[in-house]
């Protein structure tokens, strides 16, 4: 990957855009994330891992690095998107909006509910990443148990039996 490939990348992260394997990286990536795996993957890893540049210089890969390495390696191998977001980091109402994807306006009215806390800076509002992401656990867990209660009425009423 080029010197601005890398660059461009990094702007992306640092936007929150999700960042995926471009389908002429699936290879190579799939290929990362079983040397990950065959290298020892979470159970037993060497004392020191280490990252080595186009040049040759090497540089150490600490513990938590190659963690979220791995971690990276192993979601853009199943062909998902990925975005790293520093814990503690406030969200505009926009991102905020985007991560649950819905309307900023929804996302709103979620707030003035007290449905996720945020705060104020002057007009506008900011959200913690963390209060967002619990929020959408929160909200898809219940939206799973609604679904399976559906399905369990359906068939005990005999709903669907075409696909039985």
């Amino acid at each position: 990957m080029s010197a601005d490939a890398i660059r461009s990348v990094g702007d992306e992260v640092r936007r929150m855009n999700p960042v995926a394997a471009q389908p002429k990286e699936r290879d190579a990536v799939a290929a990362l994330s079983q040397f990950f795996d065959k290298a020892g993957g979470r159970q037993r890893r060497p004392e020191v891992w280490k990252l080595v540049g186009p040049s040759g210089d090497e540089a150490e890969i600490p513990e938590s690095v190659f963690s979220v390495l791995e971690l990276v390696a192993e979601v853009l191998a199943r062909g998902d998107s990925i975005t790293v977001v520093p814990v503690g980091k406030e969200l505009t109402s926009q991102q905020a909006a985007d991560i649950l994807n819905v309307s900023r306006q929804y996302l709103v009215r979620l707030l003035d509910r007290g449905c996720i806390p945020f705060t104020k800076a002057g007009r506008h509002r900011r959200v913690r990443v963390e209060d967002v992401l619990g929020f959408k656990k929160k909200r898809d867990r219940e939206r799973r148990e609604r679904l399976d209660a559906l399905a369990q009425i359906s068939d005990a009423i005999g709903g669907y039996d075409e696909l039985g």
